[in-house]
């Protein structure tokens, strides 16, 4: 259990000090090419949530993220016993959650800086940190997760 709760504050610790730097080391627009045009870091900030849906309702976040993070160590607790990979995936969901809301309690905005162009349908994809990359994670192995236990409920029942 405290391996489980290792990995989401490594995530916290890694979405923040990411922030930091950005926040530190480069200018409110600014952009740094590192696969250029296909990947760079951008010094951008969001207001809202996910492509800057809901922009300034910071307290529906702080009640929201309160809700997620209760139900996610209420989840593990109750629920992921003996799952390896749900346990990972709710630590990632715990990490990435935790991540954005220490933004938007102490800087009223989330530091976001990875700025990815997918060149085979020529999309710039929304610009995204460390904790919105963990929760993607999160989200993925967690559909793993449903996937096989579902596969595994269906060979007990035959």
């Amino acid at each position: 259990m405290v391996l489980y709760y290792g990995l989401a504050l490594f995530l916290i610790l890694l979405d923040q000090l990411t922030k930091w730097l950005v926040v530190q080391n480069m200018n409110l627009g600014e952009r740094i090419p590192i696969a250029d045009p296909y990947l760079a870091l951008l010094s951008h900030r969001n207001k809202g949530a996910a492509w800057g849906m809901l922009e300034g309702q910071m307290w529906l976040f702080y009640i929201v993220t309160i809700l997620v993070v209760v139900g996610i160590i209420y989840f593990f607790h109750k629920e992921a016993k003996g799952s390896k990979l749900l346990s990972v995936s709710l630590m990632f969901l715990l990490g990435g959650a935790i991540g954005n809301f220490i933004d938007r309690l102490i800087r009223k905005e989330v530091v976001d800086f990875v700025d990815v162009l997918i060149p085979v349908i020529n999309y710039d994809f929304p610009i995204f940190n460390v904790a919105d990359a963990a929760l993607t994670v999160g989200v993925v192995l967690l559909i793993l997760h449903v996937f096989i236990d579902e596969k595994k409920n269906k060979k007990k029942v035959a």
